[in-house]
């Protein structure tokens, strides 16, 4: 399987805006059983959700709590490679440094003018409950990137769900990671029935004010139907990635990070940008060669992938490439250029910007600090990585000195007369008649 090279300028609209528009997420198929999954959580509370861990994750086992027990957390602890465990640490400790700087101090005033202050106070969110998916394998890494920032945050009640395995386990490294970051409370629960009970609670768990976290069609799909019943959180959909280089860069290096992505499954996509045929070429030659050694099933979710959204783009300059990719709105953009920081000048939509060839996207995904929760489909364009923010907000707090109110009142009564609004006015005009 050897990736497709276009030329952007020669490919009609239609195969364009199939690149651009990549896989998504329509959920429109399975929004009417998703529908029925949340009204029987609402009415049926752990029942029902016994009953769809039964049916999506074979897992049938009334005796074992939906909530896993501090023995499990110690088990897991206790049995864990070393070496995972050593590399969790390290992550979550980058992880959390970084986070950190994005907590607010404190509230501050700003005196807009004489005797009139007004100020921000920030407050965390009461709870949040994690999405943590596991169908295509073991997420640890999506573990911390949620907890760490509501955690940093100050958020007093964390809680994850995430999928049992037939048995009932929860997956070790999860269970690691989740006591490294203090999470408060986990359930063996998954799919749509997981957001659902997160948003309405059962008698095992208790409703959340926010959900964040990514998952299959089935949880993207519960996840807006239960917009408005809570705070869905940041939208997550199929990977996705986009290498913009220029002839500077290795192809070897080049193919390898061009894959990291596509092995998320088979709707992710991938695409390399370059302005050099000779790049083009042989990083579709190394993609060729790398794939025939991938055991399945990623070997087959990248095959779909270069059959599909991932391709390598050939364009005229870096700002046209910069161009498509600030259309595009990636996930995850890396920039092996030879002046990176020059080609970040043209960028404006990206949920992360990777510059240089020292920075796999697999890095960024563990180990470097930034959050790895981002905003997937083209909402870069207007959503940011997960972070502290998400789990903070800000109450208005205004104050005036008695020489502040004289002056703004006049100003008040005259816009309040000219909206029309009687008591708005009134409430200056006869201030002090009583």
């Amino acid at each position: 399987m050897k990736p497709v090279i276009e030329t952007w300028s020669k490919l009609p609209k239609e195969k364009k805006q199939y690149y651009l528009n990549r896989s998504g997420i329509d959920i429109s198929r399975v929004s009417e059983s998703v529908s029925r999954i949340i009204d029987a959580v609402k009415k049926n509370g752990d029942a029902a959700l016994r009953e769809f861990t039964k049916q999506f994750d074979r897992f049938d086992n009334p005796e074992i709590p939906l909530k896993v027990g501090k023995e499990e957390l110690e088990e897991a602890e206790n049995t864990l490679d070393s070496h995972v465990k050593k590399a969790l640490e390290y992550a979550v400790e980058n992880i959390t440094l970084f986070h950190e700087a994005q907590k607010p101090s404190s509230m501050h005033f700003k005196e807009v003018r004489p005797g009139i202050l007004a100020g921000e106070k920030p407050a965390p969110i009461e709870s949040a409950g994690l999405y943590v998916p596991r169908g295509r394998g073991s997420f640890p890494s999506m573990l911390y990137m949620l907890a760490i920032p509501a955690k940093v945050a100050g958020v007093e009640r964390v809680c994850v769900v995430t999928p049992p395995d037939r048995k009932g386990n929860v997956d070790a490294g999860c269970l690691y990671a989740a006591r490294l970051c203090g999470v408060d409370e986990i359930y063996r629960v998954g799919g749509a029935q997981a957001v659902a009970a997160l948003a309405y609670g059962t008698e095992s768990i208790d409703p959340v004010v926010k959900i964040t976290g990514p998952g299959s069609m089935y949880v993207t799909a519960a996840k807006r139907l239960l917009y408005g019943t809570v705070d869905v959180g940041l939208p997550a959909g199929p990977s996705e990635s986009i290498v913009l280089a220029d002839s500077s860069a290795d192809p070897w290096k080049v193919a390898l990070d061009l894959l990291v992505e596509s092995e998320h499954g088979s709707d992710s996509s991938a695409i390399l940008i370059t302005d050099s045929p000779i790049l083009a070429e042989k990083t579709a030659e190394y993609v060729e060669k790398l794939v025939e050694k991938l055991p399945e099933p990623r070997k087959t979710f990248v095959t779909d992938v270069f059959t599909g959204y991932g391709a390598i783009l050939l364009v005229e300059s870096m700002e046209e490439g910069a161009d498509i990719v600030n259309t595009f709105a990636p996930e995850h953009l890396q920039l092996q250029t030879k002046e990176p920081f020059t080609t970040l000048s043209l960028i404006k939509n990206a949920g992360e910007i990777l510059l240089g060839e020292n920075i796999p996207f697999s890095a960024a995904n563990y180990v470097t600090g930034a959050n790895a929760v981002l905003p997937t489909g083209g909402t870069a364009k207007t959503f940011s990585a997960v972070s502290v923010r998400d789990f903070i907000k800000y109450s208005s707090v205004i104050y005036a000195t008695e020489s502040g109110y004289n002056n703004f009142r006049d100003h008040v009564i005259t816009l309040a007369d000219y909206e029309g609004f009687i008591t708005h006015g009134n409430a200056l005009k006869l201030r002090d008649k009583n």
